[in-house]
């Protein structure tokens, strides 16, 4: 899932400093999985705004929503007949959400209160880590079904490197070697010459330096 964490309440007062009227806005997809823009943290959101703006001397009014998706034009589409009655909407879904919304409703002004981290998963209750660096082409079948690219600190794709020590990345302690666990997993399973082969380079044409991506699912396209 895409993990995400929320804005600090200041950065988005500053956002909001000139508005007197504004909608928050939710989304059940990913950030509300990972406790970052559900109802929960849309209600607290709304209301801290309120209360600091109120011992500023300055009210702010706030409106809640959250949609099933900010990312599907359906669901945004129900915000249409009020969005502009507020000075600006601030949503709390990935930095999909208000791109999505700000391309739908020109007219509006439109504010991330959250930053978009990376795709990743629950490793223990409120601890989230990053599993995929969505690079287009996945090449997990080679490593027991782990990622270097997007868990190895040099996306090494033969390695380890000379910077592992008792499994751990020469960057940090706190962080694992990937290539420990994937050289350890081989080992267990009587599979070491597996990494006699070398992996070939990876075609990087579909990862992100080839512009903004797009996927097209033909059977699903309704023309006409």
């Amino acid at each position: 899932m895409i993990v995400a964490d929320r804005k600090p309440l200041n950065e988005i007062l500053d956002m909001v400093k000139r508005c007197n009227r504004i909608l928050v806005v939710g989304c059940k997809g990913c950030v509300t999985v990972c406790n970052v823009g559900g109802l929960k943290e849309v209600q607290i959101l709304a209301t801290s705004l309120k209360i600091a703006r109120k011992i500023g001397g300055f009210p702010l009014v706030v409106d809640e929503m959250v949609l099933e998706r900010q990312c599907d034009t359906e669901y945004i589409a129900i915000i249409k007949e009020t969005v502009t009655d507020y000075d600006a909407v601030v949503s709390m879904a990935c930095g999909v959400g208000p791109q999505f919304l700000s391309e739908a409703y020109p007219e509006q002004k439109f504010y991330p209160a959250v930053n978009t981290t990376f795709f990743g998963g629950a490793v223990s209750h409120g601890i989230w880590e990053e599993r995929c660096a969505g690079c287009g082409t996945c090449v997990i079948h080679y490593f027991d079904g782990l990622c270097p690219v997007a868990r190895c600190s040099k996306s090494l794709l033969n390695g380890p490197c000379g910077g592992s020590d008792h499994g751990k990345c020469e960057i940090s302690r706190e962080v694992d070697c990937i290539w420990d666990k994937i050289v350890r997993k081989k080992v267990e399973q009587g599979r070491l010459d597996d990494l006699l082969d070398v992996v070939p380079a990876k075609n990087w044409q579909s990862a992100r330096d080839g512009g903004p991506r797009r996927s097209r699912r033909e059977e699903l396209i309704q023309n006409g």
